[in-house]
């Protein structure tokens, strides 16, 4: 298994370095500012960036792949859309890839953006899945191409995966999603314990990620949108009765976007 760092960059970003340890190869994912990655590869020579992953096209996961590329030649592998430059192999729902000796299935996910791809290791110790912006710790990215009824969907495909799923997301956003969940269910016990550990984690300055997906599955609204108190909070923020599923995500989604 490789090991997960990451990379702080602009103001709520995380790039994930997967090292492998044997090979000394690296793994950059959705890398929006080449300064950490190159700052990081210069501290530490013996390791070489190969591969390049990307999850969708917005500019701060790409922002940062040609100057990488042109430094160490390294692979591009992204989803398959021609406004990314330097994609070498494109990727879609259902492709196997290979990633420190172990494969990696790609899952379409669109709703955050069309082309939205995530990247799961179905590890039978310790799988992990690498969810870019749309499964975030404790919330879920906004839905700028897709719809509501596709995000929805693209979630339950992710809720699916094991319990045990670790979760490498790529902003710093668990604070804010989670003084939501909490307006969403204020009656959550789990919220709201989480909640006081990520504000002590944030007022230290540290990272609140990785997540799991079991976590999830108690805290995350969005994965939540058949709890009854779930559907109640959505239905009174939406001043009329709305359904479990994906008309409740719908109006949490609403909601959150004006939080």
């Amino acid at each position: 298994m490789p090991t997960f760092i990451a990379l702080p960059a602009f103001q709520d970003n995380y790039i994930w370095l997967l090292t492998d340890d044997t090979s000394f190869k690296v793994t950059a994912v959705d890398p929006g500012d080449a300064r950490p990655v190159i700052s990081w590869l210069g501290r530490h020579p013996e390791y070489q960036l190969s591969t390049i992953l990307l999850t969708h096209h917005h500019r701060d996961h790409t922002g940062g792949v040609l100057s990488l590329k042109a430094a160490t030649q390294c692979r591009v592998l992204g989803p398959d859309n021609p406004a990314i430059d330097g994609i070498d192999r494109t990727l879609a729902d259902g492709d196997q890839i290979n990633l420190a000796g172990q494969s990696i299935r790609v899952i379409a996910v669109p709703g955050h953006t069309l082309d939205h791809i995530a990247f799961f290791c179905d590890d039978p110790q310790e799988p992990w899945l690498l969810s870019g912006d749309t499964l975030f710790a404790g919330g879920c990215g906004r839905v700028f191409e897709g719809t509501p009824a596709q995000m929805h969907d693209s979630l339950q495909r992710l809720a699916a995966l094991p319990d045990a799923t670790t979760i490498y997301c790529t902003h710093e956003y668990t604070q804010a999603n989670l003084r939501f969940a909490q307006a969403v269910e204020p009656d959550n016990p789990d919220i709201r314990v989480r909640l006081e550990v990520v504000e002590d984690l944030r007022r230290d300055g540290q990272i609140t990620l990785p997540t799991t997906l079991a976590l999830e599955k108690r805290t995350n609204p969005f994965l939540r949108s058949a709890e009854p108190a779930v559907v109640e909070a959505a239905s009174r923020q939406a001043g009329g009765e709305v359904t479990p599923g994906a008309e409740t995500f719908a109006a949490i989604r609403a909601w959150k976007d004006i939080f």
